[in-house]
């Protein structure tokens, strides 16, 4: 018997809702299994590890490789641990993420709702830097930041990583604002609001979806990337990942696995969090921007 609700588009019989459930459940266990292995593996003893016993839960539970790694771990040639490093990272994807937010909140708006002429021109060459490798820009950028004085800091990093978003972040809301009904704005000018006025009170207020997508999107490119951390930054001003790096290749003799593991999570737990507690937001605003498309 076909079983369908409003919420449901597809009409399915309870075997084949079953047989689906059973698909996607395998699916997901496959994709969880490492984050699995490697939780578990950081709640154990090395000598556990050495001794075979990778994928066996542990016979004495500790958190001893997540204090070493957050805290003591070699990294280069300072026992620092990841601490420093997690606070480069947040120093550098939060304001890189809310500029090139609102950078690209901005050029959305104008090139919708402020026509000019060769808007269409600069926002095909906003586009075209959305396909640009990262190896190209590298000898630019750093010639940038050698003028400007920023290379090998936090504050250079954020320049690179809200440059190379606001190709990004002017796409999605240039699509978000061409469907915003242009009458709203006009009837803001016939009262006398101008051009920011429109901007803050009219425009950013009604672009929840597309803000949740744009930020959630930038934050994960910003937080994982290595290349630009690995070439603009270096010593104090390194971010995690380029630290995780660090950890793994400064060990010596024995390999300390259950620090890298508990290192791994810590890299790549803000970025599970954020799409855990916002995913939903994501997936809102991606369908709202297709729907008004």
């Amino acid at each position: 018997m076909a079983v369908a609700s409003s919420d449901t588009a597809i009409r399915s019989s309870k075997v084949t809702r079953t047989f689906i459930y059973l698909f996607l459940l395998l699916f997901a266990l496959f994709y969880l299994m490492p984050l699995g292995i490697m939780l578990v593996n950081s709640l154990k003893p090395l000598s556990e590890i050495t001794a075979g016993g990778m994928i066996a839960m542990p016979n004495e539970w500790t958190i001893e490789p997540w204090l070493s790694a957050w805290s003591t771990a070699q990294i280069g040639v300072e026992p620092t641990g990841l601490r420093p490093y997690f606070i480069n990272s947040i120093a550098m994807a939060v304001p890189a993420v809310a500029i090139s937010t609102v950078a690209g909140a901005l050029n959305g708006y104008v090139l919708t709702k402020w026509h000019f002429r060769g808007a269409t021109w600069i926002f095909g060459l906003l586009l075209f830097s959305c396909f640009i490798p990262f190896q190209i820009v590298l000898i630019p950028m750093a010639r940038i930041l050698g003028l400007l004085e920023i290379a090998g800091t936090t504050y250079g990093l954020i320049l690179v990583h809200v440059v190379y978003g606001i190709g990004f972040s002017t796409l999605y809301f240039r699509n978000y604002y061409a469907a915003f009904p242009t009458e709203l704005v006009r009837a803001a000018q016939i009262d006398g609001a101008g051009f920011f006025q429109i901007f803050w009170r009219i425009m950013l207020p009604s672009s929840g979806p597309i803000i949740a997508v744009c930020c959630i999107w930038q934050f994960t490119n910003i937080w994982n990337d290595f290349l630009f951390g690995a070439s603009f930054a270096s010593g104090d001003a390194a971010p995690m990942t380029v630290a995780l790096n660090n950890l793994v290749n400064s060990s010596t003799g024995e390999r300390p696995y259950n620090v890298h593991f508990a290192g791994a999570i810590m890299a790549a737990a803000p970025t599970l969090l954020v799409y855990i507690v916002a995913g939903r937001y994501f997936v809102r605003g991606l369908m709202a921007g297709s729907v008004k498309g």
